[in-house]
């Protein structure tokens, strides 16, 4: 029981220095030293700061990509097997927006926390995003079948612009508060998902036209 203890003090410790802090300004020092415990503690557990990394950000991953998945699931049984891409979509990138905007996500250590991880890509943060992919599949699947007219190259493209999209926007929100001087809401999360839906929908919906290559080019 002390053990599960220690173990939680350093995780919640670890999570609010690098929310407050980020990344590469935290010590395994500033942590045991929040969390009140000893280095070996931190070694036992986890073994390295890259491992402590890992595992916050694969606990908070799992959550939201449970809640992309449950909405996926229930859009798709809803449709009979094949759900508007919108509705997809909206599966897709809503709980990252829902997670991390707003004024009460934003207060939040947890949604701090993965904003800090979507601006700096840390090692174990890249490596688990590149190797946790099973979910995305998944979506891209539900694409196809919503959108059989589109290539697979199409669909990739659709599902990696709307999570850049989505990702940029908590990345930017405050550039974009300041850049709008108001007009952009960021604590209308709603609308938010809305918008990024919308683009992301159109993108994929419309005619595709064909890149012409420069004439310059083209001669060589």
């Amino acid at each position: 029981m002390a053990s599960d203890h220690t173990r939680s003090a350093i995780l919640a410790a670890a999570e609010r220095l690098y929310a407050d802090r980020g990344f590469g300004d935290v010590t395994l020092r500033d942590i045991v030293a929040e969390a009140n415990v000893n280095l070996a503690a931190v070694n036992y557990h986890f073994g390295s700061k890259d491992e402590l990394i890992a595992e916050l950000f694969v606990t908070r991953s799992i959550a939201t990509n449970r809640e992309r998945l449950r909405e996926l699931k229930a859009a798709e049984e809803q449709g009979g097997g094949r759900a508007p891409i919108e509705v997809i979509l909206r599966a897709l990138v809503g709980p990252t927006l829902r997670g991390c905007l707003g004024p009460e996500n934003q207060r939040s250590t947890a949604a701090r926390f993965m904003i800090r991880a979507s601006i700096e890509s840390v090692p174990p943060i890249r490596r688990i995003k590149n190797r946790e992919i099973d979910h995305l599949r998944k979506f891209a699947g539900a694409m196809r079948r919503a959108l059989p007219d589109r290539s697979d190259v199409d669909i990739y493209w659709g599902l990696n612009f709307a999570l850049a999209m989505a990702h940029h926007t908590i990345r930017e929100s405050e550039r974009l508060t300041k850049l709008s001087e108001g007009k952009c809401d960021l604590d209308d999360v709603e609308d938010v998902v809305a918008r990024v839906v919308s683009v992301a929908t159109m993108a994929l919906t419309a005619g595709r036209t064909e890149a012409k290559v420069p004439t310059r080019l083209a001669a060589r």
